[in-house]
């Protein structure tokens, strides 16, 4: 019967880590929290179970936030960066880092649009010579 006191827990709010692992391929941030975790002072080379624990927090903090930004976002019918910003405006050091990225993003955006113009402009510049010839 210790079966039966099994099935009457309470299901967890958190899923399980088999459930995690079956459902997203492990491993896919390895390289990048190796330098990350170099870069705050580990080893070049961190032990392999250090980047799955450091990978496992990544993951679930992104999850539980995007979460919580659908659930903000479910209240307009769409999700926006703002629902993001809202979550983390308490943190002044993530907000700050995120509109930072957010302003250079928008900047980039900017400048290809323009290096695209100059682009066909010159484009139409070097047709109008060729038949010019």
């Amino acid at each position: 019967m210790s079966n039966s006191s099994s099935k009457s827990r309470p299901p967890s709010s958190q899923p399980s880590e088999t459930t995690t692992s079956s459902k997203r391929k492990r491993g896919v941030f390895q390289k990048e929290l190796q330098h990350m975790m170099y870069g705050f002072g580990d080893d070049v080379n961190p032990l392999p179970e250090s980047v799955a624990l450091m990978e496992d927090i990544v993951v679930e903090y992104v999850t539980d936030l995007v979460h919580k930004a659908q659930d903000i976002g479910s209240q307009r019918g769409k999700l926006s960066v703002d629902d993001f910003l809202y979550l983390i405006r308490k943190d002044s050091r993530k907000l700050n880092r995120c509109t930072e990225l957010l302003s250079m993003n928008e900047e980039l955006k900017q400048a290809r649009k323009v290096f695209e113009s100059d682009e066909d402009k010159l484009r139409k510049v070097f047709e109008v010579d060729e038949t010019a010839e």
